[in-house]
C-alpha cells in the first residue's frame, strides 16, 4: 500500500469518527435537551429527530450531480452542514420569542440534514472507494470501533458538563460551549477530508434523472435490498421517542444516559470486528438476518422498561442495540454495494436510503400523535396503562421479526442472487 493510500485510509477513520462526534451532540438525548430548552413537546421532539431519516430522501438530490470528482463538492456541502448543527445551540440564545426559536431550530436542523445527505452518497463512495472489496467488512469494523472509542469519552465529558451547568441554572452556557466544539471538530473534520486523496472511480454515462432511477429500480436484486432497509428504518422509528421517553418518565440525567452508551458502545467496540470478519467469509446479507435478532431483543427490553425498572431495561436495550449496530451500520450500505454494479454504487444507495429514510420519517410523523394522545390521557391506550413510547416498541419488534424472516428467505436461502 502506498503512503498517499495509507494516508488517506487514516484520514477516512478520522473523518468517520469526527463527524460521529458532532452527530452526538445533535441526537437523542442531547437534542432533547436542546427541545426541551425551547418548550417543544416530546411529540414534536419525536418528529424533529426524525429529520435523520426523513432527510435521506434527499440524497436523491445527488444524482443531479454528476462529475469526475466529487472532493471539493462533498468537503463545501460538509461544512454547510456542520454550521447549521453548530447553529441549534446558538439558536437558544438568540432571541426573545419562544415559538421563533423552536421554528427557526426546526428549519435548521431539516436544512442541516438535506445537506448532509445530498452529500452522503457521493461521500461514501469516494473513501469506500479506498478499500478493497473483500476488506471492506474488516475495514468498516475497524472504523467504527475508533469512533466509538473517542465517542465515548467524548459523551460522557459533554454530558457531565451539560448536567453540571444545567444544575446550576446556567444551561446557555453549556450550550455555548457545545457551539464552540463543534466548531473546532469542523475545523478537524475538513482538514481530514482535504487530506484524504480521490481515486478515479467509476461513473455512469451522463443521462437524465428520470432514466437513472428508471436504471436503479429496474434491479430486482437492488428492490429487494431496499425493501431490506424500509423494514429496517420503519421498524427504528421507536427511538426517536426514545430520547425525551428516558429524560421525562424515566427521569435519567444526561450523565447517566452517556454511561450506559458508553457500556453499549464498549460492546458493540466488541462485536464490531467479529460482524465484520464474519461478513467477509459469510456475506452481509447472513450477517444482517443476525444483527436483526439482537435488534429485535433490545426493543424488547424497552417495551419493558418503566420508572421503576428503567435503569436494568434501559441498560439491556443498549447492550442489545449496539450488538446489533455493531454489524447493522455497516451492514445497510455494503449490503447495497454487494448488489449494485461499481458505476451504479453511488445512486443505488441513495435510492436505497432515500426511500427507507423517508418511509421510517413518515413512520414516526404519523405516530406522534398517537404519543400525544396516550399522554394526554394519563399513559392509557384501550384501557390499558401503558406508556406510547412502550407500544411502539411493540410495533417496532413486529417490524424486524418480519424483516428476519424476509432476510432469510430472500438472500440466503434463494442462492441465485449471490
Amino acid at each position: 500500500m502506498d503512503k498517499k493510500l495509507k494516508l488517506s485510509r487514516a484520514m477516512y477513520n478520522a473523518e468517520a469518527a469526527l463527524e460521529y462526534l458532532i452527530s452526538i451532540l445533535v441526537g437523542t438525548s442531547f437534542l432533547a435537551t436542546l427541545t426541551k430548552n425551547l418548550g417543544i413537546s416530546d411529540s414534536v421532539t419525536g418528529i424533529v429527530t426524525s429529520f435523520i431519516s426523513l432527510g435521506a430522501l434527499f440524497q436523491l438530490f445527488s444524482m443531479f450531480i454528476q462529475r469526475k470528482k466529487m472532493k471539493n463538492f462533498v468537503i463545501v456541502l460538509s461544512i454547510i452542514n456542520q454550521l447549521l448543527f453548530l447553529s441549534l445551540y446558538v439558536i437558544p440564545l438568540s432571541f426573545s420569542n419562544k415559538p421563533f426559536k423552536g421554528a427557526l431550530f426546526i428549519i435548521a436542523i431539516f436544512t442541516a440534514y438535506i445537506v448532509y445527505y445530498t452529500a452522503h452518497p457521493k461521500k461514501l463512495t469516494w473513501m469506500m472507494s479506498l478499500v478493497q472489496d473483500n476488506e471492506r467488512g474488516r475495514f468498516t469494523a475497524n472504523k467504527e470501533i475508533i469512533s466509538l472509542l473517542v465517542g465515548m469519552i467524548f459523551q460522557f465529558t459533554m454530558s457531565a458538563v451539560i448536567d453540571a451547568y444545567a444544575q446550576k441554572g446556567e444551561i446557555k452556557t453549556a450550550f455555548i460551549i457545545s457551539a464552540v466544539v463543534i466548531f473546532v471538530i469542523m475545523i478537524l473534520h475538513t482538514i481530514s477530508m482535504f487530506l484524504t486523496v480521490e481515486p478515479d472511480i467509476p461513473q455512469p454515462d451522463k443521462q437524465k434523472l428520470s432514466t437513472t432511477i428508471r436504471d436503479t429500480f429496474s434491479n430486482k436484486n437492488v428492490l429487494k435490498v431496499a425493501f431490506v432497509l424500509i423494514l429496517y428504518h420503519v421498524s427504528n422509528f421507536s427511538t426517536s421517542f426514545y430520547g425525551t421517553y428516558q429524560i421525562s418518565e424515566l427521569g435519567f440525567s444526561l450523565k447517566f444516559i452517556s454511561i450506559v452508551h458508553i457500556v453499549g458502545s464498549f460492546v458493540r467496540m466488541f462485536v464490531s470486528r467479529f460482524w465484520g470478519r464474519y461478513a467477509d467469509r459469510h456475506s452481509f446479507a447472513v450477517m444482517m438476518e443476525k444483527c436483526f435478532i439482537f435488534f429485535g431483543l433490545s426493543f424488547l427490553c424497552f417495551m419493558f422498561a418503566t420508572p421503576s425498572n428503567g435503569k436494568i431495561m434501559v441498560l439491556l436495550y443498549y447492550i442489545f442495540h449496539y450488538i446489533s449496530m455493531g454489524g447493522i451500520s455497516s451492514g445497510t450500505m455494503n449490503l447495497v454495494f454487494d448488489y449494485a454494479d461499481p458505476d451504479k454504487r453511488a445512486n443505488s444507495l441513495a435510492v436505497c436510503q432515500a426511500f427507507s429514510g423517508a418511509l421510517g420519517s413518515l413512520t414516526t410523523i404519523a405516530t406522534s400523535p398517537l404519543l400525544a394522545h396516550i399522554q394526554n390521557n394519563g399513559n392509557t391506550f384501550l384501557g390499558f396503562n401503558i406508556y406510547g413510547q412502550q407500544l411502539f416498541s411493540f410495533i417496532s419488534f413486529t417490524l424486524i421479526i418480519i424483516a428476519i424472516i424476509y432476510t432469510r428467505k430472500t438472500f440466503i436461502k434463494n442462492k441465485n442472487m449471490l
